[in-house]
């Protein structure tokens, strides 16, 4: 089976092009940039360079793969216009491309985010069918992704998952607040709750989606059924660092002020005003009940063993 991943060279697609790899697909990566291609690094993986923002050079690939798995876009960005060309136009250009030149392809999975449905409401999880109300412009870019790959379900076979917070080694986010925790103090603006998935279940449940007929045309949350508040969260950080912070609840207004300032130095931070919009609502929880009963999947991770590799792999490759 040939399978082609944008989005492999970062922290999920990397994983998923991994695991592809254990299952025997023959694997091709679309990069932008040849040179940033740390974390595929001695696998057997077949790099064809084009650029998803140009759609005369997605033109030019042989398209004749029979899994498409779309991974790009990004999570952090210095201006909205950003998250609009890349996780819309650079979507919009590939699947209109697929739909056109490799119609015959057994499944397009396309990876979105909780973002682009919104939080939940009175504690409620958010599910497949609950009307997408996006808070940032992250989350509307990522919902403008996944309604223009609908538009293309009669065409092409289509799938689509939607993953909460992801974190594992790789990852980039989460390390922020385990730095932030390492220092001895953390600083949060709601109690929130939160579905989590790590990323290794999160790349299985991908796998398994775009094997079952019965997930074509839908949308799937894939999240640990647990869901985790914002104490869990620190404290399972903390124990697998070996350090207990002090835990300071400040204003949201006091927060956006610190945004501001460490957005002068680094302007596409996780820690960011657009974030801020998803940091202080109290609810991020998704259902899980149709990917269980749909796809029968269900997360063999929790929380504290993902957060102990996760550590592990950042004292490994001296992140932290």
């Amino acid at each position: 089976m040939k399978a082609l991943v944008t989005g492999g060279t970062g922290f999920i697609g990397s994983h998923l092009v991994e695991a592809l790899l254990r299952e025997n697909y023959e694997v091709y990566c679309i990069v932008r940039d040849p040179s940033r291609l740390r974390f595929l690094k001695g696998l057997d993986v077949k790099i064809i360079k084009a650029d998803l923002s140009d759609k005369e050079s997605l033109k030019k690939i042989e398209w004749n793969f029979d899994y498409v798995f779309n991974l790009s876009g990004i999570t952090k960005a210095s201006h909205p216009e950003e998250f609009f060309q890349s996780n819309y136009i650079g979507t919009k250009n590939l699947v209109e491309v697929v739909a056109e030149r490799n119609s015959a392809i057994k499944r397009f999975i396309h990876v979105s985010s909780l973002a682009a449905a919104g939080p939940c409401v009175d504690g409620t999880p958010v599910t497949e069918d609950t009307p997408p109300s996006p808070v940032s412009e992250y989350g509307r870019s990522k919902l403008l992704g996944e309604q223009v790959v609908k538009f293309f379900k009669d065409k092409i076979p289509i799938t689509i998952i939607r993953p909460p917070a992801v974190y594992g080694p790789r990852d980039s986010d989460f390390l922020t607040f385990f730095k932030m925790i390492k220092t001895g103090f953390v600083l949060y603006l709601t109690e929130g709750k939160y579905s989590m998935i790590y990323v290794d279940d999160l790349v299985r449940g991908i796998i398994t989606a775009s094997k079952m007929e019965k997930a074509t045309g839908q949308t799937f949350f894939i999240a640990d059924a647990q869901p985790y508040n914002t104490h869990e969260i620190v404290e399972a950080i903390s124990k697998a660092i070996g350090k207990r912070p002090v835990k300071i609840k400040i204003p949201q207004s006091i927060g956006m002020f610190f945004i501001r300032v460490f957005q002068k130095f680094d302007k596409k931070s996780i820690i960011n005003s657009d974030k801020l919009k998803e940091f202080i609502q109290p609810c991020w929880v998704c259902s899980t009940k149709k990917a269980e009963s749909l796809l029968g999947f269900k997360t063999k991770t929790k929380l504290k063993e993902g957060m102990e590799w996760t550590a592990k792999w950042y004292r490994m490759n001296q992140w932290i």
